[in-house]
C-alpha cells in the first residue's frame, strides 16, 4: 500500500502542476508541483510519472532555467527519464522534442526540433503535436523564417481545438499576434484585441506578460514615455509574480528603449553594464552588448564601447532571436563610434530584412523599420545618397506602424542628409516640432565618416537676439551682431562672390555709389536697447557681489560701445561708405572675424569649419567643402 500510496501522490502533483502550467498559466507554482511529483516519482520507482514531472519542469517556454546549474539538472532530468519510459510512446516523442528544442535553442539552430516536430506529426497525439508546433516556433525567431512561423502559429490554434487544454488555444493565438507584429502585418493590434478579450474572461500569467510587455511596446511607439515606463514597471511585476524569468531582461530593453528616445541613455550605464553578465539572460540573447556600447559611447567611455563592438564582430553573421534589435545598437553604436568597417558589415546583413520592423523578442520593444539602420549605416559609410533612400523609406515605414518617436528620428536623419546634399531644411524644422510635442531628444549627427558624407553646408536661422548656425549635425547659438548679420548673408548664397560694401549697405545688389550707413537703423536700435539692458544687470550684479559674471557683461557692453563709436562720425552722425570699397572690406572682415570666434566658443567643430570656408576681402563668399 506504501508504494501506491506514494504513487497516487505523485499523480496528484502531476494533476495539479499541469492544471498549473497550462490551465492557470503560473509557472511558479507548476514548477513547485512538478518538482514535487519528480520527487515522489523518484522514491516510488514510478517512471512513467517521472517522465511527465521531467518533462513538465522545462515549462511551456525554451530556457525557463537560466543558471548553468539549473539547465544541466533539467536537461540531466530528462534525458535519464527517457531512459526509462518506451521509445515509442507520446510521452518519449514530447520528451525528445523537448530536449531537440532546448539543444537548437542554445546553438541558434532549428534543424533538430524540425525533425522531432516532422516525428512528432507521426504520432497521433494532439498534445504531443502541439507542444512540438509551439517549441519550434520558438526556434525559429529570426527574420528569415517567418512565414514557416505563420504556418506553425496556424496549426497550433487549429491542434489546440483536439488537445482540450486552454493554454496550447491561448499559446497559438499568442504566437500567431508575436508573427503579426513581426512582420509589420496592419492587423497586428486586432489579434491583440482577440486575444485580451479572452483573458479578460480569465487571466493567464504566463501569456498575459507577454500581452503586457507588446501594450509597454506600443506605448513607446506612441510617444507616451512616462505612462510606458510605469506599465513596463508593472509588466515586470506580474512577470516575476507568473514566475517568468524574462521578466529581468525584458524591463531593462524596454527602460533602454525609453531611454533612447529620451536622449538619457547613458544614464543607463551601470544597469546595462549588470544586465550584459546576469544569469536571467539566455545564452542565445546578445542584444544587450550593443546597448551597452550605445550608452558607453553616449556617456563618453569609448573604451568600454569599442570593447562590446569587439564582442560582436564574430556574433553579427547568424540571424538568432533578438537579431534585429541588437542589429539596431551596434548600427547605433557603429555611427558614434565612426566604425566604418562594421558598419559596411551590419548593412550587407540587414538589407534582406529592410522591410521589417526592429522587434526585440516576442514584442517587448521596437525601434522602427529596418531602414533607419541602413540609412545610419550608409551615412556612416559616407553612401549619402543612398542613407537618404533609405531615411525616407523609414519615415514612411515608420509612419505605418504608428510608431511617432522613430518616425521623428528618421525625419531628423533624413532631413540632415538632405541639407548635405545642397536641399532645404525643412525636414530638420518639422522633425524638431515633432520631438518637441513628443518630449524626445534628437541625438547628434556625429562621426567623421558622417561628416564626410557630403557638402557640409551650414545653415543660419535668426531667431532675434540670437542665430542658430548648423552644420554637419551640430548646432550652436550665437548672439546677434553686425558679423553674423554678414555671416548669414554669404551662408545662404553658398559659392557666390558678394561685395563687401553690399553686405554693409544690407544687400546684395546695392549699388556701388549708393550711400548707406555702416550700421542701419535697426541694428543701432538694437545696439542702445542691449547696452541699456546690460546696464541694469551689472548694476544687479554688482550689488550681489558677483563680480565675475558683471565682468562679462561689461566686456560685452564695452564691445557695443566699440561697434557703435566706429560706425558713426561727428556729432554722432552714422559714417557713410559712399564709393569706399576699402573701408567696406575692413569693417566687414572684422565683424565676419568676431561673429565666427563667437560660433567657435559656442561650438569649435562649427567655427572650424567655418573659418575654413568663408573668405573675406573686397568680395566676400561661403564656400562649402
Amino acid at each position: 500500500m506504501r508504494d501506491g500510496e506514494q504513487r497516487s501522490t505523485a499523480d496528484d502533483y502531476l494533476h495539479r502542476a499541469d492544471h498549473a502550467l497550462h490551465e492557470e498559466g503560473n509557472l511558479h507554482d507548476s514548477r513547485r508541483w512538478f518538482e514535487a511529483a519528480y520527487q515522489e516519482a523518484e522514491r516510488s520507482g514510478d517512471s512513467g510519472a517521472l517522465a511527465r514531472a521531467a518533462l513538465g519542469l522545462g515549462g511551456i517556454w525554451l530556457n525557463e532555467h537560466r543558471t548553468t546549474a539549473e539547465s544541466v539538472m533539467i536537461n540531466t532530468r530528462q534525458e535519464h527519464a527517457l531512459a526509462g519510459i518506451r521509445p515509442d510512446s507520446a510521452l518519449a516523442v514530447r520528451l525528445c522534442v523537448r530536449l531537440a528544442a532546448e539543444r537548437d535553442n542554445r546553438t541558434g539552430e532549428h534543424a533538430t526540433v524540425m525533425r522531432a516536430l516532422a516525428h512528432a506529426r507521426t504520432a497521433g497525439d494532439p498534445v504531443t503535436l502541439a507542444e512540438a508546433l509551439s517549441l519550434a516556433h520558438h526556434c525559429l525567431m529570426s527574420p528569415e523564417h517567418q512565414d514557416l512561423r505563420f504556418e506553425l502559429a496556424q496549426e497550433l490554434v487549429g491542434v489546440a481545438s483536439r488537445t482540450r487544454r486552454r493554454g496550447d488555444l491561448l499559446m497559438g493565438l499568442l504566437w500567431w499576434t508575436v508573427d503579426l507584429f513581426l512582420a509589420a502585418d496592419p492587423h497586428a493590434e486586432r489579434s491583440l484585441r482577440e486575444l485580451c478579450e479572452r483573458l479578460a474572461a480569465r487571466d493567464h500569467p504566463a501569456i498575459g506578460f507577454v500581452i503586457d510587455a507588446i501594450e509597454v511596446m506600443l506605448l513607446i511607439r506612441a510617444g507616451r514615455f512616462e505612462q510606458a515606463e510605469r506599465a513596463a514597471a508593472a509588466c515586470a511585476e506580474r512577470g516575476t509574480a507568473a514566475g517568468d524569468v524574462n521578466a529581468v531582461g525584458w524591463y531593462g530593453a524596454q527602460l533602454v528603449t525609453i531611454r533612447w528616445y529620451q536622449g538619457r541613455v547613458a544614464e543607463l550605464l551601470p544597469l546595462l553594464s549588470d544586465l550584459v553578465n546576469s544569469s536571467a539572460l539566455c545564452h542565445a540573447d546578445y542584444a544587450y552588448f550593443p546597448a551597452l556600447a550605445v550608452a558607453a559611447a553616449e556617456a563618453g567611455d569609448r573604451r568600454l564601447a569599442e570593447t562590446m563592438m569587439a564582442r560582436l564582430r564574430d556574433i553579427t553573421l547568424p540571424p538568432a532571436k533578438n537579431w534585429l534589435a541588437a542589429m539596431y545598437g551596434l548600427v547605433e553604436a557603429a555611427h558614434l563610434l565612426d566604425d566604418e568597417a562594421m558598419a559596411a558589415r551590419a548593412y550587407d546583413l540587414l538589407q534582406p530584412y529592410a522591410r521589417l520592423p526592429m522587434i526585440a523578442s516576442r514584442g517587448v520593444a521596437c525601434f522602427g523599420s529596418a531602414h533607419q539602420s541602413l540609412g545610419l549605416a550608409a551615412l556612416t559609410m559616407g553612401q549619402v545618397e543612398r542613407a537618404a533612400e533609405h531615411f525616407g523609406e523609414a519615415l514612411r515605414a515608420n509612419r505605418a506602424l504608428g510608431h511617432w518617436p522613430a518616425a521623428a528620428l528618421s525625419r531628423w536623419r533624413l532631413g540632415h542628409v538632405l541639407v548635405r546634399l545642397g536641399g532645404p531644411r525643412d525636414e530638420l524644422m518639422m522633425a524638431e516640432k515633432e520631438a518637441a510635442e513628443l518630449g524626445m531628444a534628437l541625438p547628434e549627427v556625429r562621426g567623421t565618416q558622417a561628416r564626410a558624407a557630403g557638402p557640409s553646408v551650414a545653415v543660419c536661422s535668426n531667431g532675434g537676439r540670437w542665430w542658430r548656425v548648423e552644420l554637419a549635425g551640430r548646432t550652436a547659438l550665437v548672439k546677434s551682431s553686425v558679423g553674423m548679420r554678414h555671416l548669414a548673408v554669404l551662408i545662404a548664397n553658398p559659392r557666390r562672390e558678394i561685395r563687401s560694401i553690399d553686405l554693409v549697405a544690407g544687400g546684395e545688389d546695392t549699388p556701388a555709389h549708393s550711400a548707406q550707413p555702416l550700421l542701419d537703423e535697426y541694428a543701432e536700435r538694437t545696439y542702445v536697447a542691449r547696452m541699456a539692458e546690460l546696464e541694469e544687470e551689472i548694476g544687479e550684479l554688482e550689488a550681489a557681489h558677483d563680480l565675475e559674471r558683471a565682468a562679462v557683461l561689461r566686456s560685452e557692453r564695452d564691445w557695443l560701445i566699440s561697434e557703435l563709436t566706429a560706425s558713426t562720425g561727428l556729432g554722432g552722425r552714422a559714417r557713410n561708405f559712399t564709393d569706399d570699397h576699402e573701408r567696406a572690406r575692413v569693417a566687414v572682415a572684422k565683424a565676419i572675424r568676431r561673429a565666427l570666434t563667437h560660433i567657435a566658443e559656442a561650438d569649435e567643430v562649427i567655427g572650424a569649419e567655418l573659418r575654413a570656408t568663408v573668405r573675406t576681402g573686397v568680395r566676400c563668399s561661403y564656400l562649402p567643402r
